[in-house]
């Protein structure tokens, strides 16, 4: 049988890993720009079709991928004269693969259908270097019929392909997920910035807490920047994890239970923003609390 079309926005690091990756899997591409061009000429280069605007990638693709900053930024890409509902082929799916709020999700879904499509969620887990080589994780969630229509795209994408029930589960997951893994973050940093005042090494306290029940992969990852100066292992910015919290604790509150916890790793992301550690990478955070707590 022969591969559905794909139209894919949205190419940051993440969105160009998997574009490379649809086309090392032989999937026709139409892509469309922004401001960064280094990931869209990539594509282009490799036979990727540019279009020019979220239309005319709707028109040419069966699937339509989006991997976007904000869900302002989907809801742009989507509505209006020249937006992908404008264009959208009958029977075609839209994904959301970004981290959205559940409510703009679902009203993009009910404007999907108007138009005639299908819209699911589908936010990813791990990094742009697994998504070269097909090994996301991805937390899908909408109509069943129209999962199995793109299952098989999704998993020449993904190691882990989880289907999560209706429509804006997938970004709820995600979004929980995203909340415990920055609180843990945020307190991992403070530990090592107060163990450094009391004098104790770093490694020994890491090696001594990894070893026990707390240890887990994140906390290699976050530590593996405090101990040996490497950051990438968690290639996640301060400014996109802040919005993330961000969306979680909007989300607690569209649910009339706004959350107990966030307030605190909230403000100090934001606080970490304003001191310009924004486009820095999540594991140093270590070096905010550092510089902070030695005031």
């Amino acid at each position: 049988m022969s591969k559905p079309t794909i139209g894919f926005m949205g190419l940051g690091l993440m969105g160009g890993a998997m574009v490379s990756r649809l086309q090392d899997q032989g999937y026709s591409v139409t892509v469309l720009g922004n401001r960064d061009r280094t990931e869209l000429d990539k594509a282009i280069a490799r036979g990727a079709t540019e279009a020019k605007s979220a239309r005319e990638v709707a028109q040419a693709s069966d699937v339509v991928m989006l991997c976007m900053g904000t869900s302002e930024h989907v809801e742009g890409r989507m509505l209006g004269n020249d937006g992908v509902l404008a264009g959208l082929n009958s029977g075609a799916v839209v994904i959301d693969f970004g981290t959205s709020l559940p409510a703009s999700t679902k009203k993009m879904g009910e404007a999907t259908a108007a138009a005639g499509g299908t819209y699911l969620d589908a936010p990813l887990g791990r990094t742009p270097t697994h998504a070269l080589v097909g090994e996301l994780n991805i937390m899908c969630s909408g109509d069943e019929a129209a999962f199995k229509k793109v299952e098989p795209v999704l998993n020449d994408l993904a190691e882990n392909v989880f289907h999560l029930g209706a429509l804006g589960n997938g970004h709820t997951i995600k979004l929980l997920n995203n909340f415990f893994g920055q609180t843990v973050a945020n307190a991992l940093a403070e530990v090592f910035a107060q163990a450094d005042i009391a004098g104790i090494e770093r490694k020994q306290v890491f090696d001594v807490m990894h070893s026990g029940p707390l240890g887990s992969p994140f906390m290699a990852f976050m530590a593996e920047y405090a101990l040996n100066g490497d950051p990438s292992k968690l290639a996640f910015s301060i400014k996109n994890a802040t919005k993330d919290v961000g969306y979680y604790d909007q989300m607690t509150r569209d649910a009339g239970a706004p959350s107990i916890m966030a307030a605190a790793p909230l403000q100090i992301m934001k606080d970490a923003i304003e001191a310009g550690y924004g486009e820095n990478l999540v594991p140093e955070f270590t070096d905010y609390y550092v510089e902070r707590l030695k005031k």
